[in-house]
């Protein structure tokens, strides 16, 4: 079962031995970590698995990194997910037309690994702070994702740990609306089959403790849909 604290993180390398090294080193830091080793292995498990992350190397068979880097950020579904480029051109002209093409990063071969670890840090800081041991707030909540404690206008809140992803989730991108599907793959993890209705009754418990002090209910039904915080 994935936890909604490992990012899930796609690595697209042709090279066997640059693959295993970044899945052993992805892995130690805590990450989940699927893999491609062509342009279109790749189109097809970003549409899959939705990753947190991409780490693609320009050079690949058939289609380039720079193409699949093109089509990731045309589509509107997965434009929002960070792209590291891999390359061993390190000519500024290279670097510019990666970054142009929507890389998010650009990361010269050969590259230290503690160094591609911490800009890979940076980006999920940025699209999942809470994953990462971010501080979030919205209005009056504050969710401290590295103590694991949630506030409300000051008081204390107790939270199951369920309702405690849902609600980091929510709060990571607020006025974004979540289908069900997108909630149970994010709270409850990809590879686990649980029933639509079991986010109803989460949403529920989680809408009691945020109200707990008085104050509106901050989590918003979108008929037919899902569910949006504010």
């Amino acid at each position: 079962m994935a936890s909604q604290q490992q990012p899930c993180v796609l690595v697209v390398e042709d090279e066997g031995a640059q693959r295993e090294v970044l899945k052993y080193n992805l892995e130690a830091e805590g990450f989940q970590v699927v893999m491609a080793e062509n342009g279109d292995e790749a189109m097809l498990l970003v549409a899959e698995e939705q990753p947190d992350l991409i780490v693609l190397d320009w050079m690949l068979p058939n289609v380039s990194g720079i193409e699949i880097c093109r089509r990731v950020k045309a589509d509107p579904a997965t434009r929002q997910i960070p792209i590291i480029m891999l390359s061993a051109r390190s000519e500024e002209g290279d670097r510019v037309r990666g970054l142009e093409t929507g890389a998010d990063d650009y990361v010269v071969k050969p590259y230290s690994v503690v160094e591609l670890m911490a800009r890979l840090r940076t980006q999920l800081r940025r699209t999942r702070p809470a994953s990462m041991g971010e501080r979030l707030t919205h209005g009056d909540i504050i969710l401290d994702a590295a103590e694991h404690r949630v506030f409300r206008g000051g008081h204390p809140l107790h939270l199951g740990p369920t309702e405690f992803r849902l609600l980091s989730t929510l709060m990571e991108k607020p006025g974004r609306v979540w289908t069900r599907e997108q909630l149970l793959d994010r709270v409850w993890g990809r590879d686990i089959y649980v029933d639509t209705r079991t986010i109803d009754v989460h949403v529920g418990r989680l809408r009691k403790a945020l109200m707990t002090n008085g104050g509106e209910n901050p989590v918003r039904t979108v008929r037919g849909t899902g569910y949006s915080l504010g």
